[in-house]
């Protein structure tokens, strides 16, 4: 189904959004962006869940890494995840935060290990979550993103 094909509201949105949501449950690498203090761009390899319901993609990481220390440090840490699939590519972007309480960290622990496995034991462990907001990409859902952009638009 093409873009064009996709704009409507009807059943088939629905379906598109499943593909969508099944697309982000699936184990895949996944690859995160964010900005160092020069503002070039610091691309890691990482494992991401995302909800659907809520908007929030989540990765798992150690307190001190770079790319949590990008997010601290950053005025609008607007970061962006993206995974791929042969021709099949979705990129999910928007402002992260470094979240370091325990229910949070528990909470994204369990959904990393229902997409790709139990993580190690990491007591420095902290999680960045991602208020996502655009949706760019071949796989993508067709609700607006938070911009007020269509998700089925961008790309």
């Amino acid at each position: 189904m093409n873009t064009e094909e996709r704009r409507g509201t009807d059943a088939a949105d629905t379906d598109t959004d499943a593909e969508f949501v099944r697309f982000w449950q699936e184990r895949r690498l996944c690859f995160l962006s964010t900005q160092r203090v020069d503002g070039t761009p610091h691309l890691v390899p990482v494992g991401v869940t995302y909800d659907h319901a809520t908007r929030t993609a989540r990765v798992i990481t150690g307190g001190a890494t770079a790319k949590a220390r990008n997010v601290r440090r950053a005025e609008r840490p607007v970061v962006a995840v993206s995974q791929v699939d042969g021709r099949n590519w979705s990129t999910l972007e928007g402002v992260a935060t470094v979240r370091d309480d325990a229910e949070a960290v528990r909470d994204a622990e369990a959904r990393y290990a229902a997409r790709y496995r139990q993580p190690r034991a990491n007591p420095e462990r902290v999680v960045i979550e991602i208020a996502v907001r655009r949706f760019l990409g071949t796989v993508r859902p067709l609700a607006p993103s938070r911009d007020g952009a269509p998700g089925g638009l961008e790309g």
